[in-house]
């Protein structure tokens, strides 16, 4: 996959495809349901997102509400078959179009679209005026197509990010892998961390989350993908998301066990699949009674993921 991080002076190559657009924080069934329609035989299949987030950029001291960063966002993308990722920065410069200026100067002469899906609560331009109808007649004016898709609903449940948010953050990944059709990804690089679970036996892979949603914290069986290096692969592991109260630390992140691997994975990017939250996080009387304790996690993990098709 491509990416392009703006719509100005783009080569011929990368005009002219059939995009999708919006934020797809999670990339959902619902956003997969709206990608799906803008794939088509006689056009490369693009995406049209921004990054930060207008709602970072909005209300930069709300909590952290994402569900993924733009690696993970990129890597689902990828795996999904996007040919062009059009991730333009959002700024004044962006959030200052309006409606009508966006579609003429970003969709026409930036990237050359030739057909834009959008869900039907899509808004975009100055204050968010601008409507997946307006963008419908636009491209009637200006030469491209549009086609505005339905929200995906279970039953009477409309598929959405917050309902995401809600299952992740009351412990239940898998609830939210059903909203997602995938299971949650935590994507980031191996960062160095105190090394103190290389002293308990438990040699861990230290990963950021700042700036994501965070999930119940505690302990998870998980899905590890090394995504580069000598030690590409797919492993299964346990981890363990929170604040390390054993320890009186308090930035969140995610640390993973990973089983029966032995290497040096600092400065290799992961992808860790939640699949199901095992136990909160705790304060133990001892590091003997950690230990013991994290042996009973791996060996729960490996029951539970063991059990996967």
């Amino acid at each position: 996959m491509q990416i392009y991080s703006h719509w100005r002076e783009l080569d011929a190559q990368a005009k002219g495809a059939s995009v999708a657009m919006g934020n797809f924080d999670g990339v959902h069934l619902g956003h997969q349901h709206v990608i799906g329609l803008a794939r088509r035989p006689d056009a490369p299949l693009g995406i049209i997102t921004f990054e930060p987030h207008p709602r970072e950029v909005f209300a930069p001291n709300a909590p952290p509400f994402r569900l993924m960063n733009a690696e993970s966002r990129a890597n689902r993308l990828t795996r999904m078959g996007v040919e062009r990722l059009y991730q333009l920065p959002f700024g004044p410069e962006l959030a200052g179009l309006t409606p009508d200026a966006f579609a003429r100067d970003v969709l026409v002469q930036g990237l050359g679209v030739r057909h834009v899906v959008v869900g039907q609560d899509f808004c975009f331009g100055k204050g968010r005026k601008g409507t997946a109808t307006d963008l419908a007649e636009f491209g009637r004016a200006m030469g491209f197509e549009v086609t505005i898709a339905p929200l995906v609903q279970d039953g009477d449940k409309v598929f959405s990010s917050t309902a995401i948010r809600d299952a992740l953050s009351q412990g239940r990944p898998r609830d939210a892998a059903a909203m997602l059709g995938h299971w949650h990804r935590i994507d980031g690089e191996v960062l160095h961390g105190a090394k103190r679970g290389r002293e308990l036996g438990y040699p861990t892979a230290n990963m950021s989350i700042t700036g994501l949603h965070p999930p119940r914290f505690g302990v998870y069986a998980v899905l590890v993908d090394v995504l580069g290096g000598p030690h590409q692969g797919s492993y299964h592991g346990v981890a363990s998301v929170g604040v390390r109260p054993m320890f009186g630390e308090n930035l969140p992140n995610i640390e993973t066990y990973i089983f029966d691997f032995d290497g040096d994975l600092y400065g290799t990017h992961l992808s860790v699949a939640l699949v199901e939250h095992l136990r909160d996080e705790a304060r133990f009387d001892s590091l003997d009674a950690l230990v013991a304790q994290m042996d009973a996690d791996s060996d729960q993990a490996r029951r539970i993921l063991a059990q996967l098709p």
